[in-house]
């Protein structure tokens, strides 16, 4: 174990100088080092942001991005207890914060759950109800917004290394997908997580839990929900015998945060988020952290369809779900 992490856990009462201290890696994550920490017959989660992220393609972020995490996980814990794992400490210097470990007995990963074909639309809808009290809560909010002008870690952790990236590496819709993203930047409406995937959402006995917040920016709240419903499609060529029910998850997902928008027109932030969608597809198989499971004809068929989807945006989720649908017919029964 490293001096900065022991001296962190001791300064901050996790551990005493004289403990024994077990620090077990945890995977799942390319920004951060994850463990958890077993000292004194206690168990918590330590995370540290790293310069520079593990993919294979340079991917550098600011970090103190850190800090923006641990504010978005005290803002969630306040207005959604148990949303989040407790916040317990956070050093901005070390660059280093502590909260509750949750068993993954009891915590499964979502994205596990969904992979295994176990798809819930309750569980979809359980998550929307979440995120869209968190954005109502933060929505037009002059102190929130101050709290997280953190548009230049953003920038580094979600546009240039997905939208941007995406584009270079697809030119002939790069001049739509630059579009998308500095429209996006200019677009300052809520508190939005950033990082809404299966893989940073627990689903707990008594509901579920988020994540994995260190992309948090006042921006727009239709790039969370376009992010999470872009893994529910991805999981359709994956796994294509289970479409429906991913489907059906989308369809909870969308329907029950689109019913609960209260502070600007749901059609707008659907239009936006129909928008943000085939950039979200394209850039998981051509950005600079791609998917891990799919394979060459997979990201092919994404790719299609998400950039003739850039060209000729749906006019709705719900066209866009029915286009989604006749594609992945079409491409199975070839």
């Amino acid at each position: 174990m490293d001096r900065e992490l022991r001296n962190f856990l001791v300064e901050f009462g996790f551990a005493s100088s004289t403990d024994a201290i077990v620090a077990t890696t945890l995977g799942g994550g390319v920004s951060c080092d994850v463990w958890r920490i077993d000292a004194g017959g206690r168990s918590v989660c330590v995370k540290r942001a790293l310069p520079r992220l593990r993919v294979d393609a340079l991917w550098e972020a600011p970090v103190t991005r850190n800090t923006n995490e641990w504010r978005w996980m005290q803002f969630a814990a306040r207005i959604v207890p148990g949303s989040v794992p407790r916040p317990l400490a956070h050093d901005p210097a070390r660059h280093l914060l502590a909260m509750e470990y949750l068993e993954s007995d009891y915590y499964p990963v979502w994205k596990q759950v969904l992979l295994r074909g176990e798809a819930q639309a309750q569980a979809a809808s359980a998550v929307a109800s979440i995120l869209v009290r968190l954005h109502a809560a933060g929505a037009n909010d002059a102190e929130i917004k101050t709290l997280f002008d953190t548009e230049a870690a953003f920038h580094a952790l979600r546009i240039e290394p997905y939208l941007l990236e995406a584009g270079r590496r697809n030119p002939q819709v790069g001049g739509i997908l630059g579009d998308l993203a500095e429209r996006t930047m200019n677009t300052r409406l809520a508190l939005v997580h950033g990082d809404v995937s299966p893989k940073n959402i627990l689903v707990g006995r008594a509901g579920p839990v988020l994540l994995d917040a260190e992309t948090a920016w006042y921006g727009d709240p239709a790039f969370d929900l376009a992010f999470c419903l872009n893994h529910l499609l991805l999981k359709c060529v994956a796994c294509p015998f289970f479409t429906a029910n991913y489907l059906d998850c989308f369809r909870s997902f969308a329907s029950e945060y689109l019913s609960d928008v209260s502070w600007e027109p749901a059609a707008g932030l659907e239009q936006r988020t129909t928008l943000l969608l085939p950039a979200l597809l394209l850039a998981r198989v051509d950005g600079k952290s791609p998917v891990e499971y799919l394979d060459g004809d997979d990201r092919s068929f994404v790719r299609r369809n998400a950039c003739n989807w850039l060209r000729e945006p749906p006019e709705s989720l719900d066209a866009l779900v029915a286009s989604w649908r006749k594609s992945l017919s079409a491409w199975k029964s070839h």
